[in-house]
């Protein structure tokens, strides 16, 4: 075995990890990765876990609920004989055994091809939706079917209750089209139920076929990931399939065709043509087309009807250049033979993007960052940090007077984007401290004197801004740099993780793509010594949304680190934050005056008190009543979609070329820009900075905060 210490790029303290010693000997693939997995995880992570009994218990019950979650598989007596293993997990890790694994995964097997078997005939018998009875939605605490003719009532109820949304929908639409064409005949009961049944077999013959595409190594993932998750909530085994999409999420591009595919039926079928990719410039392949072959150069074509949906990308996915041919099935039913040379494509939507927004003869601006993406290979290419520095730059030649930074739902990303970015904001100094695996403690600074934006700066923010979003928020709010507006407090994930190549740990691999582990190694603190774990960031103005009072955050989850404290560190202040009060107490004053954020407090309380509601009834009249009740009570809250803001938006001049090469990038920024004006959230930021660019007092006196 290798060291760890060399594997990742990415650690940021000094993790330094003893070899192994161990010799292996010709193990399988899964009992090695066990072995593997458990070393990184005892020497690798922040704080680890004792393997033992309680260990076992909890792996046990998180693996059980992420087989069968919903208790539709599994029996009572397959239950009592897995529990000889509930304590005996943490046993089976040390010795490098997997014998509760393959025991599970064969009975999960066999109880999934007992339901497929059974499941058609309950869909051949006319649905009474007349008669009285009830499910309870609360599967994971549902006891599990003694026998097989138990399980097959649990599977009709739960059929039942599907069916019976899409009959309603199916009433709806026959009464719609009576409405809008008098001549127009509905329908008849008998014949929706027909149609109702028609549509659930097909719904779940989908459900069956993506499960059956899963394969062994998918649910030994699950198996491995129970284990993995007692150590925190982010630490993840990820499979090569999932280190692969992991790697295209944060760095928000990849080398294909452009082109979102699925699987129905057998076949595999094109969803969405991505802007800018290939496949959308070639305009030989659309939405709605089904690959039936695929050949590489001078290769024979590889029929992929059937075959799994991973297995197909692999072979269109390439690097680019290269050349790939597509035997595709046109929607009229023609077939081609369809040549494509693959590229970099670059998913737009995850990219940072802004918009010119004008109220009362002053200009501002808003900055949209989905994501912090990152290159891993190469920082040196597209990143938040330069993306986010060319926003400012834009904004800036456009004459705003302040900048809205919006980070809601931004579950974070790469740690050394969100130290540059700060950077742009505050002249130098510290960004965030850093406690690695040993104890070992670093500050992270921006060195450069240069500053990007130095006026008005508000941060949006809500309970799922996560991570490097958290980091951000925090130092500009130490500062006095930055107004943080949005949900009572963030997320609240103060730890970092870091990418483990599990192939590079074992020398002259025979075992094919180990994978990788995403690994808690490290938590980060703010500069006045305060953690984000579990607190998230408090917002200076705290503004309600519906999932309020929801419980969303990162001490919500399972297995989640303590919160704690380290020592402050020097740091000047941006501001006395004289401007700063003024603008959150006129802000604070406007909300608690404004109805539409009483409405939005009090939906969130609705809300909170339907989480809990598990009963519904399958009798027809009694579901449309439970409905209409809910409706009813929902209804009073229509009136938030009411509010439009009198903000009007504007392109900046640089991206209009962008925006206009195609109609989706159009469409896609109308929309954005039509959300934005319903945004009352946008709105009451807005606000905020025309306050401050009216603050009469000292708009840039500093204060040292010395520790």
């Amino acid at each position: 075995m290798k060291k760890i210490a060399a594997l990742s790029l990415l650690l940021v303290g000094g993790l330094t990890l003893v070899a192994f010693t161990k010799t292996i000997k010709n193990p399988s693939k899964d009992k090695l990765l066990i072995e593997i997995i458990s070393y990184v995880l005892n020497r690798g992570h922040f704080s680890p876990s004792q393997i033992d009994d309680s260990f076992s218990e909890n792996v046990y019950m998180n693996y059980l609920n992420g087989l069968d979650g919903r208790h539709q598989f599994f029996l009572k007596a397959d239950i009592n004989n897995f529990n000889n293993y509930k304590r005996k997990i943490d046993d089976q890790i040390k010795a490098s055994k997997i014998d509760f694994f393959n025991l599970s995964h064969e009975k999960f097997l066999q109880r999934m091809e007992q339901v497929k078997a059974f499941y058609p005939s309950l869909l051949t018998q006319p649905f009474d939706f007349s008669k009285e009875e009830m499910i309870n939605t609360d599967y994971e605490n549902a006891p599990y079917a003694q026998s097989l003719s138990e399980l097959k009532t649990v599977w009709r109820k739960f059929l039942k209750f599907n069916a019976l949304g899409i009959y309603a929908g199916l009433k709806e639409r026959e009464a719609d089209k009576k409405a809008t064409d008098s001549a127009y005949v509905i329908k008849s009961d008998a014949a929706l139920e027909i149609e109702t049944r028609e549509v659930l077999k097909e719904d779940m013959k989908y459900f069956f076929e993506a499960r059956d595409d899963l394969n062994r190594n998918d649910f030994f993932s699950v198996y491995v990931n129970a284990i993995a998750l007692q150590f925190d909530p982010h630490t993840s085994y990820l499979a090569p399939s999932a280190k692969e999409r992991f790697d295209q999420n944060i760095s928000g591009k990849f080398e294909g065709i452009g082109a979102r595919l699925t699987k129905r039926n057998q076949e595999i079928e094109i969803v969405e043509v991505i802007s800018g990719g290939p496949v959308w410039r070639g305009k030989l392949i659309e939405p709605g087309d089904k690959i039936l072959k695929v050949a590489q150069v001078d290769e024979t074509p590889v029929d992929v009807v059937g075959m799994r949906l991973d297995d197909v990308i692999k072979l269109i996915k390439g690097p680019k250049g290269t050349q790939v041919f597509l035997t595709i099935k046109k929607i009229d039913g023609s077939i081609t033979v369809v040549p494509i040379t693959r590229d970099v494509i670059e998913l737009e939507e995850v990219f940072a993007k802004s918009t010119i927004i004008e109220k009362n003869n002053q200009r501002f601006g808003l900055i949209h960052l989905p994501r912090f993406y990152v290159d891993f290979t190469d920082y040196g290419n597209r990143n938040a940090a330069t993306d986010v520095k060319n926003e400012i730059a834009k904004l800036k030649s456009e004459g705003v007077e302040g900048i809205v930074f919006d980070l809601r739902n931004n579950g974070g990303g790469s740690l050394q984007t969100v130290v540059d970015m700060a950077g742009y904001f505050i002249e130098d100094g510290p960004i965030v401290q850093v406690k690695s695996t040993g104890g070992q403690k670093q500050i992270l600074r921006d060195l450069d004197k240069s500053i990007e934006w130095d006026g008005p700066l508000v941060i949006l923010v809500n309970e799922f801004s996560a991570s490097a979003s958290e980091i951000l928020a925090a130092a500009l709010q130490d500062y006095k740099r930055a107004i943080v507006l949005g949900s009572k407090q963030t997320f609240g994930k103060g730890t970092v993780q870091n990418v483990i190549d599990l192939n590079q740990i074992i020398s002259n691999n025979t075992y094919g793509d180990l994978g990788a582990m995403k690994l808690t190694t490290d938590k980060f603190y703010r500069i006045n010594g305060g953690s984000t774990q579990l607190e998230g960031v408090k917002s200076d103005i705290v503004f309600p949304n519906r999932y309020a009072y929801i419980d969303t955050g990162e001490k919500d989850q399972d297995n989640p680190l303590e919160w704690d404290k380290i020592s402050p560190t020097d740091y000047t202040l941006w501001s006395t934050g004289d401007q700063y009060n003024y603008a959150i107490e006129r802000s604070q004053k406007r909300l608690a005056d404004n109805p539409f954020v009483q409405l939005i407090d009090e939906q969130a309380k609705w809300v909170k008190s339907r989480q809990n509601n598990y009963d519904f009834p399958l009798n027809f009249e009694a579901y449309l009543s439970k409905n209409e009740t809910i409706d009813q009570q929902a209804e009073k809250f229509e009136k938030l979609k009411e509010f439009k803001n009198i903000l009007s938006f504007k392109a900046l001049e640089k991206d209009l070329p962008l925006i206009q090469k195609d109609a989706i990038s159009k469409e896609k920024r109308v929309r954005w820009e039509e959300s934005l004006g319903k945004d009352i959230y946008v709105d009451e930021a807005i606000n905020v900075l025309s306050d401050l660019t009216k603050f009469k007092g000292n708009k840039r006196s500093i204060a040292q905060i010395k520790q």
